[in-house]
């Protein structure tokens, strides 16, 4: 995928997850957040009636103290004078007290004097808690009556649950002893529950209790959201701790409603600001960056398919594009003036290599030949060819002497015979001669077969590649160095290189390493190799790096130290060729070497490149 698509579709994929967790942060978070905030303010209010509820109940513990600490009252409990029933308990006095029930109370627990009514009407009502003329033998408060101890709460009656107060009968002086007690009760009818629901602000009615409210353990309030209320349940237990009323508020969810419309428009205000956002985010993406980017591949790729280096991007920006820009182009001009320096010097060196090793081949195959053509010439020059040029025509004039022909004949059997071994001989020579050109022929064949060959590739890891190097150093330079594989040579899993050549160039490395921490004295050094996977435009390359913390190189050196015959080391133990070996090496597998050092006594670094070609299923770390 192209990355103008591509960060498109990131930035696109960015935004619609924001949305996404926008939402959920608005399902999850801001609407529970608001309901939650309507449940706590139900609670609240529910609250408010239990603390009226208190209040009441306050209210009637001050009015039962004030009856209860009275002098008259306390001589009424002693003589039971009725004249104070008359004078003091009279209907509008109980009226304007607002209770349903009013009773004395004995030490014994029997009814001095008690009623129970209606609060309007003053109609009077049956309660069970006045039957018998006396407090019920197994009442709560019957201790309470006893000590003298003041009571408040919840109390359960035939007519429906009670407000109900106990104040101790005391000398108008807040002393004793205590004479009986004065018992008011007010009865939680519809009415009174509106009325403290009025004082609480709230709707609140009674409902019915629930079997599973009768229990102990059972929760004493309960929350239930419709769709337009929140209901609030909570059960009031009496003085015994049983349920003994429930009641119920209605709360308008108001709150979730204004939540969910301020969350609706907050919804739609990022939805339309951020497809604007996102509108001019990719515009200026396109216009600022991928624009930019697009027409520097575009240059690149040309530039890569194509031999012409003479052309640059000229791309006029002052950010970092533009500043990349230039540098690619100064890099290209560069690269054009590298380029033609390096096929002017690879041209003059490969002639001189190659001639210098053609030329020592060939010279050690004609020495022997020179040797035999001159002997070939000696033995030619020597033969009698003039003497049987003399004879026969000296026979070709006629020879009247039989003697004197005799002679001659004799002479040109015995020369023939000498020309024929001389002839026998040289044909010896000239097969020799031919043998020795065959073998030059195939010098040269050879040599051309070598220039023409690829070089053998094959799966190797690098731990045991650099493992085999370090076997073929000798003993005594081995112990001077500590070899240190780092992590990324097996991260790196098995690769495809040419494992003969890297392990010769390894072993020169290690060596060069180990005796240069020689020559400077240094007792002990370490070699550590690292390795890294890097990704150009022709394919993956692998770098190998060979640091070590030996003497380092002068930055003068740096730029001869691949050079033929260059050696800071003595010249009878070294003649420069290792490293140069080691450069031609890896330049003939399509890489490059490359040596850096921050200086003397600060170690040296060589860095080995070359193609990558990865095994099935090896994992490689790429680096940016």
């Amino acid at each position: 995928m192209k990355i103008r698509p591509k960060i498109i579709s990131l930035v696109s994929a960015l935004f619609a997850t924001l949305g996404v967790a926008q939402l959920l942060v608005q399902q999850q978070v801001l609407l529970p957040s608001f309901a939650e905030l309507e449940r706590k303010a139900a609670r609240t209010d529910m609250d408010r009636v239990a603390n009226t509820i208190a209040r009441e109940l306050d209210l009637l513990t001050i009015t039962a103290g004030d009856y209860g600490n009275w002098i008259d009252t306390y001589q009424y409990m002693q003589d039971r004078n009725q004249e104070y029933v008359t004078v003091n308990l009279t209907e509008a006095t109980i009226h304007s007290l607002r209770v349903n029930v009013m009773a004395y109370i004995a030490l014994d627990g029997s009814y001095l004097w008690a009623t129970g009514r209606q609060l309007e009407t003053a109609e009077p009502i049956d309660f069970d808690l006045l039957a018998g003329g006396a407090l019920p033998a197994d009442h709560p408060w019957q201790t309470a009556v006893r000590n003298g101890t003041a009571m408040a709460g919840l109390l359960r009656t035939n007519q429906g649950p009670m407000l109900a107060v106990l104040a101790p009968v005391l000398n108008g002086q807040l002393q004793g002893p205590h004479r009986g007690m004065l018992l008011l009760g007010r009865l939680l009818t519809d009415d009174e529950i509106a009325r403290i629901g009025s004082q609480a602000q709230v709707t609140l009615s009674k409902a019915p209790l629930r079997a599973s409210d009768s229990g102990p353990e059972s929760p004493s309030e309960t929350v239930i959201e419709r769709d337009t209320v929140t209901e609030v349940l909570r059960v009031f237990r009496d003085i015994s701790n049983a349920p003994a009323l429930m009641l119920r508020i209605d709360v308008p969810r108001t709150i979730s409603a204004y939540g969910f419309e301020a969350v609706r428009s907050a919804s739609l205000f990022l939805i339309g600001s951020g497809v604007v956002v996102l509108l001019l985010v990719i515009v200026l993406l396109n216009r600022e960056v991928l624009s930019p980017l697009a027409r520097m591949t575009r240059h690149a790729l040309a530039l890569g398919k194509s031999d012409d280096l003479t052309s640059r991007l000229d791309l006029k920006r002052a950010d970092e594009l533009g500043e990349l820009a230039r540098e690619f182009d100064e890099m290209v001009g560069r690269l054009d003036q590298a380029r033609r320096q390096l096929v002017d010097q690879s041209f003059d060196a490969g002639i001189a290599e190659n001639a210098s090793g053609v030329l020592h081949n060939l010279g050690n195959a004609i020495t022997p030949l020179s040797v035999k053509v001159a002997y070939l010439q000696k033995s030619l020059t020597l033969a009698p060819t003039g003497d049987v040029d003399l004879v026969l025509a000296e026979l070709a004039q006629g020879v009247p002497d039989a003697a004197r022909k005799s002679d001659l004949d004799e002479f040109l059997r015995l020369t023939s015979r000498e020309l024929a071994g001389v002839v026998t001989g040289a044909l010896q020579e000239v097969e020799s001669v031919v043998r020795t050109t065959e073998a030059m022929q195939q010098i040269i064949g050879e040599q051309a077969r070598h220039a023409r060959s690829d070089k053998v590739i094959e799966t190797v890891g690098l731990p045991e590649l650099v493992e085999q190097s370090a076997e073929l150093v000798s003993p005594e330079l081995r112990k001077l160095i500590s070899i240190e594989a780092d992590e990324s040579l097996r991260e790196l899993g098995l690769v495809r290189v040419a494992r003969t050549t890297l392990k010769q160039v390894f072993l020169n490395l290690i060596v060069n390493a180990a005796e240069a921490i020689r020559d400077a004295g240094q007792e002990r050094g370490l070699l550590r190799i690292s390795a890294r996977v890097m990704q150009q435009a022709a394919g993956e390359q692998l770098e190998l790096i060979f640091t070590d913390n030996g003497p380092g190189i002068p930055a003068s050196n740096l730029p001869r130290i691949f050079e033929k015959g260059f050696s800071t080391k003595s010249p009878e133990t070294n003649q420069g060729i290792g490293l140069h070996w080691c450069a031609n090496a890896i330049n003939a597998l399509g890489g490059r070497l490359r040596a850096e050092s921050a200086g003397l006594n600060r170690g040296a670094t060589i860095h080995v490149v070359v193609a990558l070609e990865r095994a099935p299923a090896i994992p490689v770390r790429r680096v940016a």
